[in-house]
């Protein structure tokens, strides 16, 4: 399937299953046990939930400036699923969803939102780097890991995240030339969400998909529906067999919609039609996974009904726990950027301690 003469103009976009929650090519169904499946619509219902309630925070004045991740859920689930623990996510800014498959603390993604760093100090076991806000830098962090991985003789693959906005900077492009010059065992995973804040995807590139960027480095790309977690899955295996082969870095363009806005300090009503966000509520990828699962007997509207209510206070009790904590010493501020602090900073740093003696 992923072959450097892949086409995207002549191939079709890669999905499994519909947004009717039909399965519309059996023999591409991957072969996923059953509590694996559960674990993957599970962090995809905690995504949402926890998703919604911090938008409610942020709302209420409780949590600062927040990225919103409704209707990206199964881009990252369905790719983190095809992982390891062993291999390495990089993730931008919208990727909540995935970091809670791979492990990650609700705790430690709401501390982040919430305007504390230790936020990003997550379980080194767990192999994710922290959240990245400058526009597509942590691509070049992902080929970097990916770069140690193939010295180290390491049987690992890194997973970089980064939007279709992403694309349009030089740090995109430097990443998949390095990665592609070196064979490294990275997978690139652009969520085409559709708009880099108001900028529509038509805008970012004359090319006929964003998956043709691959071709310029060398590299196989291929469109996947990203609302369809059982194609990002059998894309994102697939990519990972050949990094560990040697056969170097893929691009995947999963086409996705941001269903919310691009941040809570964004009016999506201002750029887009209501019908074009009716079209992809309509490509639900909870809906479609919920069904699946269902016709699978793995679910019902029963354990539907307990488990929302179980995440639920799940999220609101996680969230009271933060409120209830200190905040964090200013210090702090200057205290983590450099490995030695340089003189200016420490200036700084003593004007400051200066400065509360005088008002104490």
């Amino acid at each position: 399937m992923l072959t450097k003469k892949f086409d995207p103009l002549k191939g079709k976009i890669l999905e499994v299953l519909n947004h009717e929650g039909k399965i519309v090519n059996e023999k591409l169904e991957p072969k996923i046990d059953d509590d694996k499946l559960l674990k993957m619509y599970k962090s995809m219902l905690l995504g949402r939930i926890a998703d919604t309630k911090a938008l409610q925070f942020q709302r209420q004045g409780r949590m600062l400036t927040y990225a919103p991740i409704k209707g990206q859920e199964a881009t990252q689930v369905g790719s983190m699923a095809a992982l390891s623990e062993t291999d390495w996510m990089v993730p931008a800014f919208r990727e909540m969803a995935g970091m809670l498959y791979k492990g990650a603390s609700l705790k430690k993604l709401f501390l982040y939102w919430y305007g504390n760093e230790e936020g990003n100090n997550l379980d080194k076991s767990l192999k994710i780097l922290p959240i990245s806000v400058p526009i597509a830098s942590q691509l070049n962090h992902a080929s970097g890991i990916a770069y140690a991985r193939k010295l180290l003789k390491k049987e690992e693959v890194v997973a970089g995240f980064v939007g279709d906005g992403g694309t349009s900077q030089g740090e995109f492009h430097e990443a998949l030339n390095f990665s592609a010059v070196f064979d490294l065992p990275t997978i690139f995973i652009i969520q085409n969400n559709q708009w880099a804040i108001s900028t529509p995807r038509s805008s970012q590139t004359k090319a006929e998909t964003l998956a043709h960027k691959a071709i310029g480095y060398g590299m196989p790309g291929i469109q996947v529906d990203g609302n369809d977690p059982l194609a990002m899955y059998i894309a994102t295996e697939e990519a990972k067999k050949r990094a560990l082969k040697g056969d170097g870095p893929t691009l995947i363009e999963a086409l996705t919609y941001r269903l919310g806005p691009h941040t809570t300090s964004d009016d999506p009503t201002i750029y887009r039609e209501d019908k074009e966000v009716s079209y992809w509520e309509e490509r639900d990828p909870l809906k479609r996974f919920k069904i699946y699962l269902e016709n699978k007997d793995l679910w019902d509207d029963k354990k539907e009904e307990k488990q929302r209510k179980e995440y639920t206070d799940f999220v609101t009790k996680t969230f009271k726990e933060i409120e209830k904590d200190k905040f964090v010493d200013l210090e702090e501020v200057f205290n983590y950027t450099y490995a030695e602090m340089p003189k200016d900073l420490k200036d700084q740093l003593d004007d400051y301690k200066s400065y509360l003696k005088e008002v104490k």
